[in-house]
Protein backbone atom coordinates (compact mmCIF):
# COMPACT_ATOMS: atom_id res chain seq x y z
CA UNK A 1 0.00 0.00 0.00
CA UNK A 2 1.22 3.16 -0.98
CA UNK A 3 0.33 5.82 1.67
CA UNK A 4 1.03 9.49 0.29
CA UNK A 5 0.66 12.31 2.72
CA UNK A 6 1.93 9.68 5.45
CA UNK A 7 2.97 12.22 7.85
CA UNK A 8 -0.38 14.54 7.54
CA UNK A 9 -2.96 13.89 10.41
CA UNK A 10 -4.88 11.31 8.25
CA UNK A 11 -1.75 9.18 7.49
CA UNK A 12 0.00 9.61 10.72
CA UNK A 13 -3.31 7.31 12.39
CA UNK A 14 -3.81 5.14 8.95
CA UNK A 15 -0.29 3.76 8.52
CA UNK A 16 -0.25 1.89 11.56
CA UNK A 17 -3.69 0.75 11.54
CA UNK A 18 -2.84 -0.68 7.63
CA UNK A 19 0.13 -2.48 9.16
CA UNK A 20 -1.98 -3.93 11.86
CA UNK A 21 -4.27 -5.33 9.76
CA UNK A 22 -1.50 -6.87 7.68
CA UNK A 23 -0.37 -4.73 4.73
CA UNK A 24 3.04 -3.85 3.68
CA UNK A 25 2.90 -0.07 3.62
CA UNK A 26 5.33 2.70 1.78
CA UNK A 27 4.64 5.95 3.99
CA UNK A 28 5.17 8.99 0.67
CA UNK A 29 6.79 11.80 1.69
CA UNK A 30 8.64 14.83 0.63
CA UNK A 31 11.26 14.36 2.99
CA UNK A 32 11.73 10.43 3.73
CA UNK A 33 15.44 10.92 5.42
CA UNK A 34 13.31 12.66 8.26
CA UNK A 35 10.43 9.91 8.77
CA UNK A 36 9.84 8.04 11.49
CA UNK A 37 6.20 6.90 11.36
CA UNK A 38 4.78 3.15 10.19
CA UNK A 39 6.07 2.15 7.44
CA UNK A 40 8.93 2.09 4.68
CA UNK A 41 9.88 5.84 3.94
CA UNK A 42 9.45 6.38 0.02
CA UNK A 43 10.05 9.70 -1.76
CA UNK A 44 7.11 11.04 -3.23
CA UNK A 45 6.35 14.35 -4.67
CA UNK A 46 2.80 14.74 -6.03
CA UNK A 47 3.82 17.24 -8.87
CA UNK A 48 6.43 15.12 -10.26
CA UNK A 49 5.42 12.20 -12.78
CA UNK A 50 8.11 10.03 -12.19
CA UNK A 51 8.39 10.26 -8.30
CA UNK A 52 4.51 9.09 -8.66
CA UNK A 53 5.40 6.26 -10.70
CA UNK A 54 8.47 5.17 -8.51
CA UNK A 55 6.92 5.54 -5.35
CA UNK A 56 3.55 3.40 -6.76
CA UNK A 57 5.92 1.09 -8.35
CA UNK A 58 4.61 -2.68 -7.55
CA UNK A 59 1.43 -1.48 -5.20
CA UNK A 60 -1.86 -2.79 -4.76
CA UNK A 61 -3.50 -0.06 -3.38
CA UNK A 62 -2.59 4.16 -2.72
CA UNK A 63 -4.00 6.30 -0.88
CA UNK A 64 -4.53 10.00 -2.21
CA UNK A 65 -3.95 12.07 1.51
CA UNK A 66 -2.59 15.57 -0.07
CA UNK A 67 -4.15 18.92 -0.29
CA UNK A 68 -2.55 22.00 -0.91
CA UNK A 69 -4.55 24.56 1.22
CA UNK A 70 -1.47 26.45 2.16
CA UNK A 71 -1.16 27.79 -1.91
CA UNK A 72 -3.07 30.84 -2.71
CA UNK A 73 -3.51 28.91 -5.79
CA UNK A 74 -4.68 25.25 -4.18
CA UNK A 75 -6.59 24.68 -6.54
CA UNK A 76 -4.42 24.55 -10.09
CA UNK A 77 -2.04 22.50 -8.27
CA UNK A 78 -4.69 19.68 -6.85
CA UNK A 79 -6.11 19.11 -9.68
CA UNK A 80 -2.44 19.05 -11.54
CA UNK A 81 -1.25 16.27 -8.78
CA UNK A 82 -4.38 14.65 -9.14
CA UNK A 83 -3.97 14.18 -13.12
CA UNK A 84 -0.30 13.22 -11.95
CA UNK A 85 -1.88 10.68 -9.53
CA UNK A 86 -4.51 8.94 -11.58
CA UNK A 87 -2.05 8.73 -14.71
CA UNK A 88 0.46 6.59 -12.88
CA UNK A 89 -2.19 4.56 -11.37
CA UNK A 90 -3.95 3.91 -14.21
CA UNK A 91 -0.56 2.44 -16.13
CA UNK A 92 0.10 0.13 -13.07
CA UNK A 93 -3.32 -0.88 -12.80
CA UNK A 94 -3.49 0.37 -8.75
CA UNK A 95 -6.71 1.08 -6.77
CA UNK A 96 -6.63 4.89 -5.40
CA UNK A 97 -9.02 5.67 -2.31
CA UNK A 98 -9.23 9.48 -1.53
CA UNK A 99 -10.72 11.28 1.17
CA UNK A 100 -12.86 14.17 -0.08
CA UNK A 101 -15.11 16.56 1.31
CA UNK A 102 -18.69 16.00 1.91
CA UNK A 103 -21.65 18.43 1.25
CA UNK A 104 -22.52 19.62 -2.08
CA UNK A 105 -20.53 22.87 -3.14
CA UNK A 106 -23.17 25.15 -4.83
CA UNK A 107 -25.64 24.60 -2.12
CA UNK A 108 -27.88 27.39 -0.88
CA UNK A 109 -27.16 29.67 -2.75
CA UNK A 110 -23.47 29.42 -1.51
CA UNK A 111 -20.27 28.34 -3.60
CA UNK A 112 -17.55 26.79 -1.95
CA UNK A 113 -14.03 26.46 -4.07
CA UNK A 114 -12.37 24.40 -0.88
CA UNK A 115 -15.14 21.95 -1.66
CA UNK A 116 -15.41 22.29 -5.92
CA UNK A 117 -11.86 21.52 -5.40
CA UNK A 118 -12.17 18.15 -2.95
CA UNK A 119 -14.75 17.35 -5.41
CA UNK A 120 -12.79 17.67 -8.52
CA UNK A 121 -9.81 15.72 -7.41
CA UNK A 122 -12.18 12.98 -6.92
CA UNK A 123 -13.84 13.12 -9.91
CA UNK A 124 -10.49 13.16 -11.84
CA UNK A 125 -9.38 9.90 -10.16
CA UNK A 126 -12.24 8.52 -10.72
CA UNK A 127 -12.33 9.05 -14.03
CA UNK A 128 -8.27 8.32 -14.76
CA UNK A 129 -7.92 5.26 -12.89
CA UNK A 130 -9.73 2.60 -10.88
CA UNK A 131 -10.75 4.95 -7.79
CA UNK A 132 -12.52 4.70 -4.39
CA UNK A 133 -13.45 7.99 -3.02
CA UNK A 134 -14.98 8.15 0.43
CA UNK A 135 -16.80 12.31 1.29
CA UNK A 136 -16.41 13.31 5.45
CA UNK A 137 -17.25 16.42 6.77
CA UNK A 138 -15.23 17.28 9.97
CA UNK A 139 -13.23 14.76 11.12
CA UNK A 140 -12.99 14.80 14.87
CA UNK A 141 -8.98 14.33 16.06
CA UNK A 142 -5.80 16.18 17.25
CA UNK A 143 -4.62 17.88 14.71
CA UNK A 144 -7.74 18.12 12.52
CA UNK A 145 -7.61 21.87 10.84
CA UNK A 146 -11.57 21.95 11.22
CA UNK A 147 -11.67 20.23 15.22
CA UNK A 148 -8.81 22.49 15.94
CA UNK A 149 -10.13 25.82 14.74
CA UNK A 150 -13.71 24.64 16.80
CA UNK A 151 -11.53 24.12 20.12
CA UNK A 152 -9.53 27.02 19.71
CA UNK A 153 -12.74 29.28 19.23
CA UNK A 154 -13.98 27.86 22.22
CA UNK A 155 -11.06 27.51 23.88
CA UNK A 156 -10.24 31.48 23.88
CA UNK A 157 -13.55 33.16 23.52
CA UNK A 158 -15.83 33.48 26.65
CA UNK A 159 -18.16 35.60 24.63
CA UNK A 160 -18.46 34.52 20.68
CA UNK A 161 -20.02 36.96 17.82
CA UNK A 162 -20.98 34.67 15.81
CA UNK A 163 -21.96 34.33 12.11
CA UNK A 164 -25.16 32.68 10.71
CA UNK A 165 -23.04 29.56 9.56
CA UNK A 166 -23.22 28.26 13.63
CA UNK A 167 -26.73 26.99 12.28
CA UNK A 168 -25.66 24.97 8.92
CA UNK A 169 -25.97 21.27 10.07
CA UNK A 170 -23.03 19.13 9.92
CA UNK A 171 -22.21 15.72 10.38
CA UNK A 172 -18.79 15.33 12.03
CA UNK A 173 -16.83 11.60 12.26
CA UNK A 174 -14.52 10.47 14.34
CA UNK A 175 -10.91 9.84 13.60
CA UNK A 176 -11.10 5.95 14.28
CA UNK A 177 -14.06 5.58 12.11
CA UNK A 178 -12.88 7.49 9.06
CA UNK A 179 -9.89 4.92 9.61
CA UNK A 180 -11.39 1.94 9.33
CA UNK A 181 -13.50 3.12 6.47
CA UNK A 182 -10.25 4.01 4.94
CA UNK A 183 -8.87 0.30 5.68
CA UNK A 184 -11.56 -0.87 3.53
CA UNK A 185 -11.36 1.20 0.87
CA UNK A 186 -9.08 -1.19 -1.72
CA UNK A 187 -11.87 -4.08 -1.25
CA UNK A 188 -15.07 -1.77 -1.87
CA UNK A 189 -16.53 -1.20 -5.50
CA UNK A 190 -15.11 2.04 -7.52
CA UNK A 191 -17.31 4.92 -6.69
CA UNK A 192 -18.10 7.28 -4.68
CA UNK A 193 -19.19 6.78 -0.81
CA UNK A 194 -20.49 9.35 2.26
CA UNK A 195 -19.44 8.75 5.55
CA UNK A 196 -20.09 10.05 8.86
CA UNK A 197 -20.59 10.04 12.45
CA UNK A 198 -23.73 8.87 14.69
CA UNK A 199 -25.09 13.03 15.12
CA UNK A 200 -25.95 15.45 12.73
CA UNK A 201 -25.49 18.84 14.87
CA UNK A 202 -24.59 22.41 14.10
CA UNK A 203 -21.79 24.13 14.40
CA UNK A 204 -23.39 25.76 17.78
CA UNK A 205 -24.05 22.48 18.94
CA UNK A 206 -20.94 21.55 18.40
CA UNK A 207 -19.24 24.12 20.22
CA UNK A 208 -21.69 23.98 23.07
CA UNK A 209 -20.74 20.26 23.84
CA UNK A 210 -16.85 20.87 23.55
CA UNK A 211 -17.61 23.76 26.06
CA UNK A 212 -19.64 21.79 28.35
CA UNK A 213 -17.00 18.49 27.88
CA UNK A 214 -14.21 20.57 28.47
CA UNK A 215 -15.65 23.11 31.73
CA UNK A 216 -16.14 25.61 29.80
CA UNK A 217 -19.34 28.07 30.05
CA UNK A 218 -19.54 30.50 26.89
CA UNK A 219 -22.00 32.94 25.38
CA UNK A 220 -22.18 32.54 21.70
CA UNK A 221 -23.95 35.32 19.74
CA UNK A 222 -25.35 34.97 16.56
CA UNK A 223 -25.49 38.03 14.01
CA UNK A 224 -27.24 37.99 10.47
CA UNK A 225 -24.29 39.33 8.44
CA UNK A 226 -20.54 38.10 8.86
CA UNK A 227 -19.03 37.54 5.32
CA UNK A 228 -16.92 34.97 4.26
CA UNK A 229 -13.97 37.27 4.33
CA UNK A 230 -14.39 38.65 7.96
CA UNK A 231 -15.43 34.84 9.16
CA UNK A 232 -11.74 34.27 8.15
CA UNK A 233 -9.88 37.33 9.69
CA UNK A 234 -11.90 36.03 12.76
CA UNK A 235 -10.94 32.79 12.18
CA UNK A 236 -7.49 33.96 11.66
CA UNK A 237 -7.09 36.22 14.55
CA UNK A 238 -8.53 33.31 17.15
CA UNK A 239 -6.71 30.51 15.91
CA UNK A 240 -3.64 29.41 14.97
CA UNK A 241 -4.71 28.65 11.45
CA UNK A 242 -2.87 31.23 8.46
CA UNK A 243 -5.33 33.72 6.58
CA UNK A 244 -4.48 31.50 3.13
CA UNK A 245 -6.08 27.85 5.13
CA UNK A 246 -9.07 30.43 6.66
CA UNK A 247 -10.78 32.16 4.02
CA UNK A 248 -11.24 28.71 1.66
CA UNK A 249 -12.47 27.04 4.89
CA UNK A 250 -14.97 30.04 6.35
CA UNK A 251 -16.29 30.16 2.53
CA UNK A 252 -17.51 26.62 2.80
CA UNK A 253 -18.96 26.71 6.75
CA UNK A 254 -22.19 27.73 4.98
CA UNK A 255 -22.86 24.29 3.25
CA UNK A 256 -24.68 21.76 4.67
CA UNK A 257 -22.62 18.61 4.76
CA UNK A 258 -24.91 15.89 6.31
CA UNK A 259 -24.79 12.01 4.59
CA UNK A 260 -27.33 11.87 1.82
CA UNK A 261 -26.47 8.06 0.54
CA UNK A 262 -25.46 5.98 3.72
CA UNK A 263 -24.53 2.69 1.14
CA UNK A 264 -21.02 2.32 2.65
CA UNK A 265 -23.05 1.05 6.27
CA UNK A 266 -24.18 -2.06 4.45
CA UNK A 267 -20.96 -2.88 3.46
CA UNK A 268 -19.05 -1.91 6.27
CA UNK A 269 -21.15 -2.51 8.60
CA UNK A 270 -20.61 -1.05 12.22
CA UNK A 271 -21.71 1.46 14.23
CA UNK A 272 -19.93 4.92 14.24
CA UNK A 273 -19.33 6.96 16.93
CA UNK A 274 -21.07 9.86 18.47
CA UNK A 275 -19.72 13.08 18.40
CA UNK A 276 -19.20 13.38 22.36
CA UNK A 277 -17.11 9.98 22.36
CA UNK A 278 -14.93 10.90 19.20
CA UNK A 279 -14.44 14.26 21.59
CA UNK A 280 -13.46 12.55 24.59
CA UNK A 281 -11.04 10.38 22.14
CA UNK A 282 -9.55 13.21 20.52
CA UNK A 283 -9.00 15.13 23.65
CA UNK A 284 -7.36 12.00 25.26
CA UNK A 285 -6.91 11.25 29.38
CA UNK A 286 -8.74 13.76 31.32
Amino acid sequence: MLLSGATGFIGRALGPALEAAGHEVRAGTRRPEGYSGAGSPVGLDVLDGASVAAAMADCDAAFYLVHSMESHNFAARDREAATIFARAAAADGVRVVYLGGLGDAGSAGSTSEHLGSRHEVGQILRDGCDGVELRAAIVVGAGSTGFEILRQLVDRLPVMVCPRWVTTRCQPIGLDDVVRYLCAGPCLPAGVYEIGGADVLTYEQMMRRYATLTGHRRLILKVPVLSPSLSSHWIGLVTDQPPSVARPLAEGLSVEVVVTDDRIRGLVPFEPLGFDEAMRRALGPA
